[in-house]
C-alpha cells in the first residue's frame, strides 16, 4: 500500500478516535489548547506523515502524555523532500524512526520568544540541535521555522519546512 494511503487511513482513524474522546469528555474541539500535541497535529491536516511516523515509532502515548514538550514539527511537504524509498525505509525501521522523531522534540515548553535567544537546544534524543536567528528567519539545524507557538495542553509546536536528522 502506498505511503499516502496509509497516512490518510491512519490519520483519519486517529482523528475519529480523538474526536470521539473529546466529545466523551465534553471538551470544546475548537480550542487547540485543549488538545495534546498528537491531537493538535492530527487536527491541523498538514502533519499526516508525521502522525503516521509517530504511530509507527510507538510514540503516540508519550507525546500525548503530561509533558511539557516542544516539537519542531515537519509538514507533509517537508517529508515529501525525502525520496519515497528512503522515507518508506525509515518508517519500516522503528529504531531509526524513533531516533529521528525524538530529535525533533525538546523537553519543556519553549515558546518562540525563548527560541530566538538560544543558539542550541538538547533534544529528547540526546543530541543538540543548532538554532540560528537571522532577522525574522529562525533555523533549527537546516530547517526553517515557518510557524510558531501552536500551544497544546502538553506543550507547544513550531512548524518547520524540512525533516532534521541527528
Amino acid at each position: 500500500m502506498k505511503i499516502a494511503k496509509i497516512t490518510a487511513l491512519m490519520g483519519a482513524s486517529l482523528f475519529l478516535a480523538t474526536a470521539a474522546l473529546a466529545d466523551h469528555h465534553g471538551k470544546d474541539k475548537g480550542m487547540a489548547e485543549e488538545k495534546n500535541i498528537v491531537e493538535t497535529a492530527v487536527a491541523a491536516g498538514q502533519f499526516d506523515t508525521l502522525v503516521t511516523a509517530v504511530q509507527e515509532a510507538g510514540l503516540v502515548e508519550t507525546l500525548s502524555g503530561e509533558g511539557p514538550f516542544t516539537v519542531f514539527a515537519p509538514t507533509d511537504e517537508a517529508f515529501a523532500k525525502i525520496p519515497e524509498a528512503d522515507l518508506n525505509a525509515l518508517l519500516a525501521d522503528k529504531e531509526a524512526l524513533t531516533n529521528v522523531l525524538t530529535y525533533h522534540v525538546v523537553a519543556g515548553k519553549v515558546m518562540a520568544a525563548d527560541v530566538v535567544n538560544l543558539s542550541e537546544a538538547e533534544t529528547v534524543q540526546g543530541s543538540t540541535v543548532e538554532i540560528k536567528v537571522d532577522g525574522d528567519t529562525v533555523m533549527i539545524d537546516n530547517a526553517r521555522v515557518i510557524q510558531t507557538d501552536i500551544e497544546t495542553s502538553n506543550g507547544v509546536i513550531h512548524v518547520i519546512d524540512s525533516v532534521i536528522m541527528p
